[in-house]
C-alpha cells in the first residue's frame, strides 16, 4: 500500500473548514445510528471507512482536495460516532430514577470534558502504541487503504473514481433496503422477530427455554463486521445461557432444591402454571444475565492482566521519546503532536469543568452537600488515575483487535464497580446513608471515565490511519476534539427522543412502551445500585466469574493446540451470554454470512475490493435502519401515536413472521450477490 498519493498538490490541504463541516455532518449521522444500535443490541460500529468513502465522493468535486483532507473528514466523523458509546452509561441515570430525561447541558459537558480528556490522555501514547508498537490496528489500516486507493494519482484516477462511486452506491443502497424493511416491520407487514419458547420434557429436567432471531438488517450488518471468530464465541455464550443455565434454573427440581436451602430464586415468585415464555424470559433477565456480567468482568480483568507488560513497555518508550524531544531533537512533520503544554492546559481545563459538574451535583443534594469537597477531590483523582489507565488500555486493545471489538464495556463495568466501592468508603467516613443520590454520583463519575475510554479507543485507531497516510498529528488531534464536540451535542437530543418514544428497560415507559434493552447501561446501573445498596446478587456474578475462568482456560488450550487458528474470546462469550437471544442469533448469522461472502471472493482478482464493499454494505445496513428508527421515534413523540406507520392491525403474527423470514433471506442473498457483481466491475 502506498502511503502518499502519487501526484499530491504542492500545497498541503489538510485541516480545512469544509473538511470540518462535512466531518461534523457525518458525525451527526453516525452518532445517531450508533446511539440507536448501542441501545438496541449493546454494540456500536466503526464509522471510519464509510465516512472516508463518502468524503472522497463529495470532496472530489473540489480540485484542491487531498488524501489528508479526506483523513480530516473521516477523523471528525468517526470520533463523533464513537462518542455515542457514552450511552452505555448515561441511560443508567434514568433507569435508577434519578433523571426523567437527559438534561442537555449536563449531558453535553460530561461528554465534552470526558471526550477531550480521552484525546489529551491518548496523545502521549501515540508514539508508544501507534508508531513503535507492533499492533495490527485492523480498522485503522483498512481505513488507510481505502483513503490511499481512493486518492491516488492521475494514472489510477479512473479506477479510484469507479470504486468510490460503487462504494457510495452500496452504502446508500444498503441504507435504503434496511430502512425499507424496517418500515414494513413498523407497518406490521413483517414481524421484526421470530421466537419460540418451550417447556422441556421431564427427562430433560422439565425446565423452560427458547430461541429466536431478530429480523433486522442492522444486526446482520453488525454481525458481518464483528467477524466469524467473535460471532461463534457469542454463539457459544448463547448456548451456555439458553441451552444450559435457563433450563437448569427453571427446572422444578432445581427450584425445589433452592427453596429447601433458602437460596433466592426468581422462579419461586412467579404464579403457578406460568407459561414457558414468561418463565424462561424472567429467569434469564433477572438471574442468568448477572452470570453473564460475571463472565464479562473476569474477561475484562484477564485482558488487563495480559496487557500489563506491553503497556508498561509502551509508556516507558513514550517517556523516553519525550525526553529526547525536550533535549532538542528536531521533529519530522509526521511526529508533531499538539505541544505538551497545550495538552496539559486542555487537561486541566477539562478537570476543572468536571470538578464543577461534580460540585454542582453534590451541592444540589442534601445527602451529599456536606461532603462536597471530599466527593469532588475523590472524583477528580479517580478520573485522572483510572481515566489515564483506561485510555492506555482501550488504546492498546483497539490496536490489538480493532475499536469495534475492543471491550470498552468491560472496562466500564470494572470502572462502575470500583467507583461504587469507593463511594461506600465515602459513606462510611462521612456517615451518609446509601440513597439514590449516591448511586447517581457514582454513575456520573463512571460516565466521565467511560467517555475517556471510548474516545481513546477510537483516537489511536484514527491516529494509526493518519500515520499510514502521513497526516500531521497535531492537525488530526485538533480534528478529534472537533469530532468530540459534534458528537456530544447530538447525543442528549437523540437519547431524549428515544426515551420519550420507547423508554429504556427498567425506566419509565415511552409512548410506544417498547423499551430499548440498553444492555450495558442496564447492567452498569444494576451493579452500582447493588454494590451501594448491598443487595447485589454476588452469588450469580460469582458463578459467572467461575464460568469466565473456565472459558479463559479453554481459550488458552484451543489457542495453543491449534497454533492460533481457533480462538474463543472470553469477552465475546460473555456478551453472547448477556445479550437477548434474538439479538445474538442474528449477529451470529451476520458473522457467518460475512465469512461465506469473504470466502467466496477470496481467490478472485477483486478480493480486496470485494471485502471493502462488504464492509460498506454492512455499514449501510446499520445506518439505514438505525436512522429510520430514530426518525420513527421523532414521529411517535410528535404525534403521540405509538404505531404511526401501522398498515395492518395487530394479530397477524404467523403470516407476518413467515413472510418476513422469506423476504429477509431473499434480500440478504440478493444484496451479497449484487455487491459481488459490483466489485467485479470496479
Amino acid at each position: 500500500m502506498t502511503d502518499t498519493p502519487a501526484a499530491a498538490p504542492t500545497k498541503r490541504v489538510e485541516l480545512t473548514i469544509r473538511a470540518l463541516i462535512l466531518g461534523c455532518l457525518l458525525a451527526v449521522v453516525f452518532t445517531a445510528a450508533n446511539t440507536y444500535l448501542g441501545l438496541k443490541v449493546g454494540l456500536t460500529f466503526a464509522s471510519a471507512i464509510p465516512a472516508a468513502v463518502i468524503s472522497m465522493a463529495i470532496l472530489r468535486m473540489f480540485k484542491t482536495s487531498t488524501i489528508w483532507e479526506n483523513m480530516t473528514v473521516q477523523t471528525v466523523a468517526s470520533v463523533g460516532g464513537a462518542m455515542s458509546s457514552i450511552i452505555f452509561v448515561l441511560p443508567g441515570l434514568v433507569m435508577v430514577g434519578w433523571w426523567l430525561e437527559f438534561p442537555f447541558w449536563e449531558s453535553v459537558l460530561i461528554c465534552v470534558f470526558g471526550g477531550i480528556l480521552g484525546v489529551t490522555f491518548s496523545i502521549p501514547l501515540r508514539r508508544a502504541l501507534v508508531v513503535e508498537a507492533d499492533l495490527p490496528y485492523p480498522e485503522g489500516v483498512a481505513a488507510a487503504e481505502v483513503l490511499t486507493v481512493g486518492s491516488r494519482g492521475a494514472e489510477q484516477t479512473e479506477s479510484a473514481v469507479r470504486e468510490n462511486k460503487a462504494g457510495l452506491l452500496i452504502v446508500v443502497a444498503g441504507s435504503i433496503v434496511s430502512a425499507g424493511y424496517a418500515l414494513l416491520v413498523a407497518g406490521r407487514v413483517f414481524a421484526g422477530e421470530a421466537a419460540k419458547f418451550i417447556k422441556l420434557p421431564a427427562a430433560l429436567g422439565g425446565g423452560a427455554t427458547g430461541m429466536g432471531f431478530g429480523m433486522q438488517f442492522a444486526l446482520l450488518g453488525a454481525g458481518h463486521l464483528i467477524g466469524l471468530t467473535v460471532g461463534l464465541a457469542q454463539a457459544f455464550g448463547l448456548l451456555l445461557a439458553w441451552g444450559i443455565a435457563v433450563p437448569i434454573l427453571t427446572s422444578p427440581d432445581t427450584i425445589a432444591w433452592l427453596t429447601a436451602h433458602g437460596i433466592p430464586s426468581i422462579a419461586t415468585t412467579l404464579p403457578a402454571g406460568v407459561g414457558a415464555e414468561e418463565l424462561a424470559s424472567t429467569v434469564w433477565r433477572r438471574e442468568v444475565r448477572f452470570m453473564g456480567a460475571g463472565v464479562i468482568a473476569v474477561a475484562a480483568i484477564w485482558t488487563l492482566i495480559k496487557l500489563a507488560g506491553p503497556l508498561i513497555g509502551g509508556l516507558t518508550s513514550a517517556l523516553a521519546a519525550n525526553r529526547r524531544r525536550n533535549a532538542g531533537e528536531v521533529l519530522d512533520r509526521t511526529e508533531q503532536d499538539i505541544p505538551i503544554n497545550i495538552v496539559a492546559g486542555l487537561s486541566v481545563a477539562c478537570l476543572i469543568g468536571i470538578g464543577g459538574i461534580l460540585a454542582w451535583f453534590a451541592q444540589g443534594n442534601p445527602t451529599l452537600a456536606s461532603s462536597t469537597a471530599v466527593l469532588v477531590a475523590g472524583g477528580l483523582i479517580y478520573v485522572v488515575l483510572i481515566g489515564f489507565a483506561v485510555a492506555a488500555i482501550c488504546g492498546y486493545m483497539a490496536g490489538l483487535i480493532g475499536s469495534s471489538n475492543s471491550p470498552v464495556s468491560g472496562v466500564g463495568i470494572l470502572a462502575v464497580v470500583i467507583a461504587s466501592v469507593l463511594m461506600l468508603g465515602v459513606l462510611a467516613i462521612a456517615g451518609l446513608p446509601a440513597d439514590p443520590s449516591v448511586v447517581a454520583f457514582a454513575l456520573i463519575v463512571t460516565a466521565v471515565v467511560f467517555a475517556v475510554a471510548v474516545i481513546a479507543n477510537d483516537n489511536l485507531q484514527d491516529l494509526k490511519t493518519g500515520q499510514l497516510v502521513q497526516a500531521t498529528p497535531w492537525r488530526q488531534q485538533t480534528a478529534l476534539i472537533v469530532g468530540v464536540v459534534a458528537g456530544a451535542i447530538v447525543i442528549p437530543l437523540i437519547l431524549n427522543l428515544l426515551n420519550k418514544a420507547f423508554g429504556f428497560e427498567g425506566g419509565p415507559a415511552g409512548i410506544a412502551d417498547e423499551p430499548l434493552a440498553a444492555p450495558q447501561a442496564t447492567l452498569i446501573s444494576a451493579l452500582a445500585r447493588g454494590v451501594i445498596g448491598g443487595d447485589l446478587r454476588w452469588d450469580l456474578i460469582g458463578i459467572g466469574a467461575l464460568i469466565g475462568v473456565v472459558i479463559i482456560i479453554l481459550d488458552a488450550v484451543l489457542n495453543a493446540s491449534t497454533k492460533g487458528r481457533v480462538k474463543l474470546p472470553p469477552l465475546a462469550v460473555g456478551i453472547g451470554f448477556y445479550l437477548p437471544a434474538a439479538v445474538t442469533t442474528m449477529l451470529v448469522i451476520g458473522a457467518v454470512c460475512g465469512w461465506f461472502y469473504d470466502k467466496a471472493i477470496k481467490t478472485t482478482r477483486f478480493a480486496d475490493v470485494g471485502r471493502r464493499m462488504g464492509v460498506l454494505l454492512a455499514s449501510g445496513l446499520i445506518v439505514g435502519e438505525s436512522l429510520f428508527l430514530v426518525m420513527t421515534a421523532g414521529v411517535i413523540v410528535a404525534t403521540g401515536n405509538d404505531a404511526p406507520f401501522a398498515m395492518l392491525p395487530e394479530g397477524s403474527t404467523w403470516p407476518a413472521m413467515l413472510s418476513g423470514i422469506a423476504v429477509f433471506a431473499v434480500l440478504t442473498l440478493a444484496l451479497y450477490a449484487w455487491i459481488r457483481g459490483r466489485s467485479a466491475k470496479v
